[in-house]
């Protein structure tokens, strides 16, 4: 890894530290020499994932974790604060925290609710609680922001997932442009796009990748400067997701019907499609 932010001693912040994905940067991070603040809900996951990552650093004074509601404003910032406090800021923030809740079109309102807030308020609110301070230090920062490929393809199914990591994209796109343009472009933005991954406690299945592999790619990604990072997984190549990305932006330069890949109708003429 030769990216500046990532140098020996620097400072990463993880939201949804506890398993999955922010687990495995967390673990990789340390492993890098760097300081790690691990943000997740209080639980056990949240210790165990500590002392893991802990074990996994040269020097355990250089791993914390603070427990904290990413979709609390004021607690963002107390957290940022805290993290001032004991590190001297940030260099890596991944906003990574995600919630599932609200399936479809008529779960309860309040699960939609919940799940917009974790996904992109907690997004919004970790930057604007970490990028102030990488902005003043002048010094190379990153910001990763989780996204998903269902932000982009959008399948039916998980509708209010589908919406947030929607905005999610569209917020890190704007976010990048913000940050080149306005004279802060040592601070970087960067859209993590994970493919079919065993999270969480899930049970990992043929065709997944492991989360330790999407970080793996984000680093690689992060290093090229590359914006999208999107991740492939063992079951759907790279050119599969190039291909379904670019049939779905041919819905509205083709006059398509809207999520045409799964219309009946067009069934036949994506599959045979070839970019």
């Amino acid at each position: 890894m030769t990216h500046p932010a990532f140098t020996k001693g620097n400072v990463a912040v993880i939201t949804g530290a506890a398993l999955g994905i922010g687990r495995a940067a967390a673990l990789k991070f340390a492993e890098m020499g760097l300081k790690v603040c691990l943000v997740d809900l209080p639980s056990k996951d949240l210790e165990e994932a500590t002392a893991a990552v802990t074990a996994n650093s040269d020097n355990p004074g250089s791993v914390i974790a603070m427990a904290t509601d990413v979709s609390d404003p004021g607690a963002m910032q107390e957290l940022a604060a805290n993290v001032q406090n004991k590190f001297g800021g940030a260099d890596i923030l991944l906003n990574n925290a995600a919630s599932r809740a609200g399936r479809g079109f008529d779960a309860d309102i309040e699960d939609w609710r919940q799940l917009i807030e974790v996904n992109l308020w907690g997004v919004i609110y970790g930057t604007r609680a970490f990028l102030p301070g990488m902005r003043e230090r002048g010094t190379p920062a990153v910001i990763v922001n989780t996204g998903s490929k269902q932000g982009i393809t959008n399948p039916p199914g998980h509708t209010v997932y589908n919406l947030s990591k929607a905005a999610v994209k569209s917020y890190t796109e704007s976010l990048a442009h913000e940050l080149r343009s306005s004279g802060a472009d040592h601070v970087t933005a960067h859209l993590l796009v994970p493919g079919w991954t065993t999270t969480g406690k899930s049970e990992h299945r043929p065709g997944a990748w492991l989360p330790d592999q999407v970080i793996e790619r984000m680093v690689q990604g992060i290093d090229k400067d590359s914006f999208y990072i999107i991740c492939p997984d063992d079951d759907v190549t790279e050119e599969d997701d190039r291909r379904r990305m670019l049939w779905g932006a041919g819905d509205m330069t083709e006059d398509r019907p809207a999520l045409s890949r799964w219309h009946p109708e067009w069934k036949d003429a994506f599959e045979s499609f070839t970019p």
